[in-house]
Parts: C-alpha cells; sequence; structure tokens
C-alpha cells in the first residue's frame, strides 16, 4: 500500500485525500487542526507544518507529499515562504516527491490567455510570494534534490470551496438576496471546481511527465452573471440580483478586516478578462473540467 502525505485541511485537500484513498493508497492528512475526511485509508495528524522535524517524521515513507497548505489569505507574504520552506525541506529529507497546490496569481497582469509559459511577473506581494515559493522549489528539483510539479487553479467552485464566488455569491443567490461582488460581472474569468483540481493533482503525482514544470488545473471560463443565473437556475431561485462593490466600498470593508485590502493586488483578474488555457493538462493526462451545472448542483441545498 503506497503511503501519501497531503497537508491541509481545506475543500480540496479534503478531496484529495478521499481520492487517494479511494484507489488503495494509505494518507495521512496533516494541518493544525487535525481535522479532515472521515476514511479508513484517511489519518489525521494534527501538526503545525512549520514544524520540520516532526514534518519529517510524519512524512517518511511517503510516495508524494500534496502542500494544499494554505495560511490567512492577508499574511501570505510573511507566513508562506517559511512554511513552504519547512514542506519542501521535510519532502527533501525523506526522498518523496513534491506536488504544489498553486494559483494564478504569479503571472501578474497579462494581456490575453495565460499558458503555463506565461512569465511569472507578479507585480503585487501575494502573487510574488507564489511565484517565488515556485520557483524555489524548481531549484531544488532542477538540482536533482526531490522532484516537484505545480497544479495552478482559477478561482474555486463546488461544495467546500473557498472563493469571492462561494463566500459573497453562492449564499446570496440561493436566499434569493442581492450580492455584491468585488469582480466585473460581465468578463471571462477561468473558474476551477474543486473536485477538478483534486484531479489534477492526483494525475500529475502519477505520471512521471508531469515532474518539473506547472500545470494548469482544468478551467471553465465564464462569468460572476452567468455561474450565479445558472445557480439561481438549478436552485429554483429568482434571476439574481448582482452589484459590483466600488473601491470605496471595499476600502471601508478594509477597515473592519483585512481581507478586503488584499484585494486590490489581484484588481487585474477582478475587473479585466483573465483566462488561463487548461490545455497541457488536458492533453497529457486527459483531465477535463466538470461540466458547470453539475458542479454547481453539488452546492444546492440537500445535495
Amino acid at each position: 500500500m503506497t503511503k501519501q502525505v497531503v497537508i491541509g485541511r481545506g475543500g480540496t485537500a479534503s478531496v484529495t485525500a478521499l481520492a487517494l484513498a479511494e484507489s488503495g493508497d494509505h494518507v495521512t492528512v496533516i494541518s493544525r487542526s487535525g481535522l479532515g475526511p472521515d476514511h479508513p485509508g484517511v489519518d489525521l495528524v494534527a501538526l503545525d507544518a512549520l514544524d520540520t522535524a516532526a514534518m519529517t517524521e510524519h512524512a517518511a515513507g511517503a510516495a508524494t507529499v500534496f502542500n494544499l497548505a494554505m495560511p490567512p489569505y492577508h499574511t501570505w507574504p510573511e507566513t508562506v515562504p517559511p512554511l513552504f520552506g519547512s514542506i519542501l525541506t521535510a519532502t527533501e529529507a525523506v526522498g518523496a516527491n513534491l506536488v504544489m497546490m498553486g494559483n494564478l496569481y504569479g503571472y501578474g497582469p497579462v494581456d490575453g490567455v495565460v499558458t503555463e509559459t506565461t512569465p511569472l511577473a507578479a507585480t503585487g506581494n501575494k502573487g510574488a510570494v507564489r511565484a517565488r515559493m515556485w520557483t524555489e522549489a524548481l531549484a531544488a528539483h532542477e538540482a536533482g534534490r526531490v522532484r516537484v510539479t505545480e497544479v495552478r487553479a482559477g478561482q474555486f467552485l463546488g461544495a467546500g470551496a473557498v472563493s469571492i464566488f462561494s463566500l459573497l455569491v453562492q449564499p446570496a443567490v440561493l436566499a434569493g438576496a442581492q450580492a455584491k461582488v468585488p469582480q466585473e460581472l460581465d468578463l471571462a474569468h477561468s473558474f476551477t471546481a474543486i473536485d477538478d483540481a483534486a484531479a489534477a493533482l492526483v494525475a500529475v503525482a502519477r505520471d512521471d511527465r508531469a515532474w518539473g514544470r506547472a500545470w494548469h488545473a482544468p478551467v471553465i471560463t465564464t462569468t460572476v452573471r452567468a455561474v450565479a443565473s445558472r445557480l439561481a437556475a438549478l436552485a429554483g431561485a429568482p434571476e439574481p440580483e448582482l452589484a459590483v462593490l466600488s473601491d470605496a466600498e471595499v476600502t471601508a470593508l478594509a477597515e473592519d478586516d483585512p481581507f478586503w485590502a488584499e484585494l486590490f493586488e489581484t484588481k487585474h483578474m477582478s475587473h479585466r478578462e483573465f483566462v488561463a488555457d487548461d490545455t497541457a493538462l488536458r492533453t497529457t493526462f486527459g483531465v477535463t473540467a466538470s461540466a458547470l451545472d453539475d458542479v454547481l448542483r453539488g452546492v444546492l441545498p440537500g445535495s
């Protein structure tokens, strides 16, 4: 039985752990809370991944370490480097492979469709730190110290997703209430279902062609208004009432919650078209995006 280690307890981490366990692997899920999916093939460990020695002990014998750790959004520049560094060090120490869950922030503002060969030219702190973490992991790969790959997802959708859509739009639409969003409503945007992200992570971990480069997770390219309208139709709810939050409104919200101030860095993704190309993953591993309606049915009450 192959041992796998999943670090993190969010929706994508849980789905990834379950997919691995259901395929016959034995999975150790590490998070500070010690929470995670209930499955006989999954062991839950309460551990801060900054503890490199303890991480190394629990990762011993693993084929792959999946890094899906995610500190609080507004702390990334300070918290991500030591956390990711500890995970990389522990993975290297036990001789495992490293699969990283990434996002599209590292590219920075881009004109046109984003591919995996688009330069990592982020101008903001969160994007720059994500780009730096991949660059450091890739350097370790190229030095022969560890095999690494990264799957970069769009804005998450689906049961268990945590994103602007899932937090601000989804509950309002299901309640028949107005949703105010820090994102333009009718511009093309790339979303990723968390089940599709998990499928991509598992696929790249099991294929020698994956190592030493990044891959875009399957994407559903559509608009916020279109996703909200489909969700309402599937739920039997009224046509959504949507509005865009102004900069002044976001600034006012940031007085009570630092999360909101962080959104200004990614306005190039929320207030301009920002579309990722997932062709490489689809053609290499055969992992494709789920149908939008199928993803949204999973968030309906009682599903």
